[in-house]
């Protein structure tokens, strides 16, 4: 698997990461919303830099200019509800793109800290030849991205596959490592420490969703 960390090098989204992880600036949902978004469209612009891209001639008042567009069809694919925030930062960028959205979420059957991955939402696009950018917030265990996944590729074939993440823990990566193919390509904004007790990611943010949306039942 193709892996890029994008905070190892300086830039507006470490300000950005740092802010989203701040607990006093967090109680302000529209801040932590557009600080989502906006990390979403970093993230778009150093992705951009991987996809294959076409010349074409354009006419301006003046004369022909050869300039380059992106090349292949665009699915943006979310995972519900957190990844909405995020979504809309990569549309921002990739305007033409096609929308998907999918659920996902852990269901504690024995009412302790095992869980299993649920998928049941899909609204998503064709998806055939295409390249799909796969969004979350945050990669703990990774089991969600791969149970979504696999419910994306059941009958159809995409051309290339980037999934891109704010936050993701060691553990997630390295699952990940093992149960997808090795030409993915996994875009991380930060490289946090590592999994609690419970799986989530520490020092992390929170629950992204409910920062952004407020607290669910």
């Amino acid at each position: 698997m193709h892996i890029y960390i994008i905070s190892e090098q300086e830039s507006l989204l470490n300000h950005f990461l740092a802010e989203i992880r701040d607990i006093n600036i967090q109680k302000d949902r529209m801040r932590f919303r557009r600080n989502i978004e906006r990390i979403g469209e970093i993230m778009s612009y150093e992705i951009s830099k991987k996809l294959a891209f076409q010349s074409i001639d354009v006419q301006t008042p003046l004369g022909i200019k050869k300039t380059s567009v992106v090349k292949d069809p665009i699915v943006l694919c979310s995972i519900l509800r957190a990844g909405l925030t995020l979504h809309q930062g990569f549309l921002n960028y990739f305007d033409t793109a096609e929308n998907g959205y999918i659920s996902a979420y852990r269901h504690h059957p024995t009412n302790d800290d095992f869980f299993e991955i649920v998928v049941q939402y899909q609204a998503v696009p064709s998806i055939e030849n295409k390249t799909v950018l796969l969004i979350d917030p945050m990669l703990a265990t990774g089991q969600s991205i791969e149970a979504v996944l696999k419910k994306l590729l059941l009958h159809q074939t995409p051309k290339e596959i980037h999934i891109a993440v704010a936050i993701a823990t060691p553990e997630g990566i390295d699952y990940l490592k093992k149960h997808l193919p090795a030409n993915y390509h996994l875009w991380i904004g930060a490289l946090d420490d590592g999994l609690n007790e419970q799986k989530y990611i520490i020092p992390g943010l929170g629950d992204a969703g409910d920062l952004a949306f407020g607290e669910k039942l």
